[in-house]
Parts: C-alpha cells; structure tokens; sequence
C-alpha cells in the first residue's frame, strides 16, 4: 500500500510544522501551503489524498494581489474540477467556527476542526477518510471492511 499524501494550507507556520510532523510520524506525506494561490498550485501539482485546509488566509500582497483565495473559494473550485471534487476535505479554523462550519459543510467539507485541534480526533478521522477502498486501513488506523465511509462530522468538544 503506498503512503497516503496530505496537503496542509494554513497560513500559521506553527500549525503548518505541527501537523507536518504529527503526520509524517503517524506514516503519511505531506504537502504543505501558506496561502490559497499556492494551495491550487499544489494540489494541481501533488494530487493529495486529503486536504487540510483554513479558512482565512491574509491578502497574498507578497505575490502582487491576484484572486483573494480563501477556504470557501478554493472548495468551490475544487468541487468543479471532475479530477479534484473527490478528495476530502477538512476545515481547520480559529475563525468564527460557527458560521465558518454551516458553509463550509454545506460546499462538502468532509469535516470541520475548530483551532485548536485535537489532534488524536484529527488523526482519526483522517485515517477513516484515507482507508483504501479495499479494506486496507490507511497508516495508523484500523482496517475497513465496509468500504467507502460516510462524511464524519465533528464539533468542539
């Protein structure tokens, strides 16, 4: 079985390492983005197994403006793209999580962590939604022989 791929976008270097390294211990790859230009970028380029993915990003002044990415629009642009509407997603947001998880449930994010995550929740649900289709369980996780899982959705606990 080879090693599921993650893409984290997060504009927080300390959440970006974190999470890189909770993952690649627990067996997976991981692809990592600061902000929603180098987002779609990426997941053109790596084809992740799943998305980790923030709300918020700041304006990308650095890169001379462009589209104003954010969470909601990278989904949107995900779900029309016949090769991309399948890969989960998980919301990863500090930001008015109420609201934030309405919408971003309702453009099919698979999952919605408020910050900050629990991370043993996390890596749970990721291994349920990364488990191959065959049974095979996902790095770390317990094997499934149901197949594809439902959408697993999670509130602050």
């Amino acid at each position: 079985m080879s090693r599921k791929k993650i893409l984290i976008v997060d504009d927080s270097a300390v959440i970006v390492k974190t999470l890189s390294m909770k993952l690649t211990a627990n067996g997976y790859d991981v692809v990592t983005a600061e902000d929603g230009a180098s987002a779609v970028s990426a997941i053109r380029r790596e084809n992740p197994d799943l998305l980790l993915l923030d709300i918020s990003f700041p304006p990308d002044v650095a890169h001379g403006g462009g589209v104003p990415w954010d969470g909601f629009l990278i989904m949107e642009w995900l779900r029309r793209l016949e090769e991309t509407k399948g890969i989960p997603v998980f919301i990863i947001t500090g930001t008015d999580t109420e609201k934030f998880k309405t919408r971003a449930l309702a453009l099919g994010a698979t999952n919605f962590f408020p910050k900050p995550v629990d991370s043993n929740q996390l890596l749970e649900a990721i291994h349920r939604a990364t488990a191959d289709k065959t049974g095979q369980s996902a790095p770390g996780g317990k094997s499934s022989t149901s197949g594809a899982l439902p959408p697993l959705r999670m509130s602050k606990a």
